[in-house]
């Protein structure tokens, strides 16, 4: 079971989190969720993709990896981009809804970044709450992330859903080779399919750039580019690992 917690200043008044970007802290991930509001900036780091959810909707996600808990922008020095999705960034944080069914912080009491200085003694990472009580810079930079994390969720579901209505999603599936000679196949998500936004009248664009979707629309494609990049982190990686050019000689 989740062992969330509601934040506050009295039962988590020594709890600090940990910053810093490794896989040891969870970023070991293949993917992230993300929302139109962002993709200007993702776009130039990340493919952005469709994957279909358990609503029959659809969530974009920025892809870091080839497969589950690979995250090839992870590096001896931290996190090797410039711009990390919110998705990633608020974590230990995220909102839910307290007894009141009202919107609150809450936070992650088994992520791997949370320290106790009340029991260790530790001063590592950033504290959430100023010895006074008050909260601190770190904790409501925090809180800003979550709002905009929210509110950008909440208007990604209009985004897919006239994504859906102009049918313009469509499945595809990624063949790689790299260099040692092992292939890796990417499929279950979706993109754009740029033939059909081509041909959507002038109505329909009109509509997409009065809803604010136009510009979203077109960040998404052009982000695809950047799989040549993730196959080229790839490579480096299956370089650097003298097993994976083995086994990928062997296979060959």
């Amino acid at each position: 079971m989740p062992n969330h917690a509601i934040l506050n200043n009295v039962q988590h008044k020594h709890l600090r989190v940990i910053t810093e970007r490794g896989p040891q802290w969870g970023d070991a991930l293949m993917s992230a969720l993300t929302f139109p509001a962002e993709f200007r900036d993702l776009q130039a780091c990340y493919p952005i993709v469709f994957a279909q959810n358990d609503a029959g909707g659809y969530d974009a996600l920025a892809l870091f990896g080839f497969e589950q808990g690979e995250n090839l922008f992870l590096g001896p020095h931290g996190w090797d981009a410039p711009v990390i999705p919110l998705t990633v960034q608020r974590q230990p944080f995220m909102i839910g809804r307290g007894d009141g069914e009202e919107l609150s912080v809450h936070i992650d009491m088994d992520s791997p970044r949370i320290r106790d200085g009340a029991q260790h003694g530790e001063l590592e990472g950033e504290a959430l709450f100023l010895s006074y009580g008050g909260t601190s810079e770190y904790l409501e930079h925090a809180v800003s992330m979550l709002r905009t994390i929210h509110d950008g969720v909440q208007a990604a579901r209009s985004f897919t859903t006239a994504l859906q209505e102009l049918e313009l999603l469509e499945p595809f599936v990624f063949d790689v080779q790299l260099d040692t000679g092992a292939h890796h196949r990417l499929a279950g998500f979706h993109a754009i399919n740029e033939d059909r936004l081509a041909a959507l009248s002038a109505d329909q664009l009109a509509g997409l750039h009065r809803a604010g979707w136009l510009q979203p629309v077109y960040m998404s494609v052009a982000s695809l580019s950047q799989f040549r990049e993730l196959v080229a982190r790839k490579n480096r990686s299956q370089a650097a690992d003298p097993f994976a050019i083995l086994e990928g000689a062997a296979g060959a």
